[in-house]
């Protein structure tokens, strides 16, 4: 089912994020972590798609166990890195074959080791590009991404909108952000995306930090601000992994409480594989 079918009976989904399992070890922790997460009744799951491709097999092999093994509605990444319009469009038709009718669709990172993204010869330089392409090939549901702060690689807010405005208008059927930790930040956001004349749903990404190492890579992850008392409250306990998990659930669910009470269409998950925190989260909201 489409994702956007959805949106017609649901004001709110909540959804869950993925990635493939690099070895047997992980898989069975995967396994284990889908099927506690099964009991949440997510209104969709995605699978991410690693760097320059890299995973294209494992994800692949994971969005169909998820979608047609265990039945859940499924929504695979994909990107142009490396891919050539051929490659492409192979790979929809593949998808497509698999019953998948949503699709995540990234310009996506540089392989490792390059510092830059640069286009296939035959391939595309922007996600929007991929958009507008995919969609001419196959009946999709286009999910796009965007940046509360602003992408990185965007030289200012204003721009990076302008660029979002593409995606839009290129067939982005709605979007999901990456993590923040600030809601007047998405708010502001989501405001001055609407008067840039974006107007489909765009869920925000939450994520809970659960331990102290987390912090610096999360802000280079996505590029967002961490809340200063957060900061200050994890620093002084950066010895006491428990305290720092508890701290960091504490502002996860209040974040979440505060986004549902002022309008958020619902809550994207970005469970890095692990169940325990989005279950504790996702249970204390909806008592």
């Amino acid at each position: 089912m489409k994702i956007t079918e959805l949106f017609k009976t649901q004001s709110r989904t909540y959804s869950f994020e993925f990635f493939p399992p690099k070895d047997e070890i992980s898989a069975v922790d995967f396994g284990i972590n889908v099927g506690q997460l099964l009991k949440l009744s997510p209104s969709f799951v995605s699978v991410t798609y690693g760097a320059g491709g890299s995973t294209q097999e494992r994800t692949f092999a994971i969005v169909d166990l998820l979608q047609n093994k265990i039945g859940l509605n499924t929504m695979a990444h994909y990107t142009c890195v490396n891919a050539s319009r051929a490659k492409v469009e192979a790979d929809l038709s593949y998808l497509k074959g698999l019953g998948i009718d949503n699709l995540m669709l990234l310009r996506g990172d540089p392989p490792k080791g390059e510092g830059s993204f640069t286009p296939h010869s035959e391939g595309f330089a922007y996600a929007s590009e991929l958009i507008t392409f995919a969609k001419s090939k196959q009946d999709i549901c286009a999910c796009g991404a965007t940046y509360v702060e602003k992408h990185p690689e965007a030289a200012s807010l204003d721009i990076d909108l302008l660029n979002l405005k593409r995606k839009v208008d290129a067939g982005s059927d709605f979007l999901i952000t990456q993590l923040f930790f600030d809601n007047d930040q998405y708010f502001s956001f989501l405001k001055q995306a609407r008067n840039k004349g974006i107007h489909c749903r765009i869920i925000p990404g939450i994520i809970p930090i659960t331990a102290f190492s987390q912090i610096k890579r999360f802000i280079q992850m996505s590029g967002s601000s961490i809340p200063v008392d957060i900061i200050e409250k994890m620093t002084e306990n950066r010895e006491n992994p428990d305290k720092i998990y508890q701290l960091g659930m504490d502002f996860a669910i209040q974040q979440c409480r505060d986004l549902l009470i002022m309008g958020a269409p619902g809550l994207h998950f970005y469970t890095l594989n692990k169940s325990r925190a989005t279950i504790e989260i996702f249970e204390t909201l909806v008592r």
